[in-house]
């Protein structure tokens, strides 16, 4: 990147192309993740000046001199009427180096996101825990969002949001929306939660749960009648729930996973599936909606069970990972190779495939 390029010149560009993250490292042509792919951009290599001038332009007033002490850091940078950005600063081989997010002003549908018409039923909860899980840039964030702005249309609901930093912006609408962002606004998750329940809140949605304290928060949240959103990296919705549990010391685990139980309502494992002949990716989820029955297995700790009761019951909205996928194929969204690639149980997705197409 020469000097003459602004930063602003780039991310709209990127943008049009599609990018969801740009790479800016020192040494290196910038790097755009499209599709879930990494392309390198035909531009000249980006100096340590050139790196350090762009932070400097993208960084609020108020930490621009923490670049100098600070290795690691997130911020948010908005260009008017084209998007905001989640900026990641950090330092590689002692340079700096930037990571940059999109996210569109527009706050997506579930039925755009192309989720299952059920994640909408998550905004009509009373109380308890949903939790959204899958690796980095599977939508995570996005889901969450759609899920709130729900509520926000069409609930009266006191919402408040603890994020790292903030990204999707709502307006109020039937809903009062306050959103707290971690290092300006709060300390950290837990003590967001913490401090939360005194302010009148019926719903709180968690950025990411990152460790125990912060998982403990929430789930003392969904115990006190709340709803609580939140994000999780695990790869799947049983191992989701053993994540939470294996938090907490052993000796505290069974009451944990009776806690875990009480209050779980829903989790939603995502994924992005790439269609290379739609040159386009699709969601594909495994969802597990916590019926009495699944709460008694979570209890003993039967996962096999649970696994049983999750593809056996899709009339209630419930899908496996294999289950989503089989159905993309279906639909022609993405082909059987690009199906099988994406699952860690091809036997299974196998048969479920020659079922599809007998």
């Amino acid at each position: 990147m020469t000097e003459e390029i602004s930063i602003k010149s780039f991310l709209k560009k990127a943008v049009a192309l599609g990018a969801s993250d740009e790479h800016l490292i020192v040494g290196q042509p910038p790097f755009l993740r499209v599709n879930g792919f990494m392309k390198k951009v035909v531009m000249p290599e980006i100096t340590r000046s050139s790196i350090t001038n762009i932070l400097l332009e993208m960084a609020p007033t108020n930490i621009s001199q923490q670049f100098n002490t600070e290795k690691d850091m997130d911020f948010i940078y908005e260009i008017p009427k084209l998007s905001r950005f989640r900026v990641n600063y950090s330092r590689r081989l002692g340079n700096p180096a930037i990571v940059i997010r999109n996210i569109p002003y527009s706050i997506p549908t579930v039925a755009q996101l192309g989720l299952p018409d059920v994640i909408n039923s998550f905004a009509k909860f009373p109380s308890g825990l949903v939790i959204v899980t899958g690796p980095t840039g599977s939508g995570k964030s996005t889901t969450l969002a759609s899920v709130i702005n729900e509520i926000n249309l069409n609930e009266n609901k006191n919402i408040i949001t603890i994020e790292d930093p903030i990204e999707y912006i709502f307006d109020c609408k039937k809903s009062m929306v306050s959103q707290r962002q971690i290092g300006p606004d709060v300390d950290n998750f837990a003590k967001g939660v913490k401090y939360a329940l005194r302010q009148d809140p019926d719903v709180i949605l968690i950025g990411e749960i990152r460790d125990l304290e912060t998982m403990d928060a929430a789930l003392k949240a969904a115990e006190t009648g709340h709803l609580v959103l939140a994000t999780l990296h695990t790869n799947g919705a049983i191992q989701t729930v053993n994540r939470i549990v294996n938090l907490f010391d052993e000796s505290n685990r069974t009451l944990a996973r009776r806690r875990v139980a009480e209050t779980l309502r829903a989790v939603v494992a995502q994924k992005l599936v790439y269609s290379q002949e739609q040159d386009k990716r699709f969601p594909a989820c495994e969802i597990m909606i916590v019926t009495p029955t699944i709460r008694d297995y979570i209890i003993k700790c039967e996962n096999e069970e649970i696994y049983r009761l999750i593809t056996n019951n899709t009339s209630e909205g419930m899908t496996s990972l294999n289950q989503s996928l089989a159905k993309l194929v279906e639909d022609g969204c993405i082909s059987n190779e690009e199906a099988l690639h994406s699952t860690s149980n091809q036997n299974e997705l196998s048969k479920m495939l020659r079922g599809v197409y007998v």
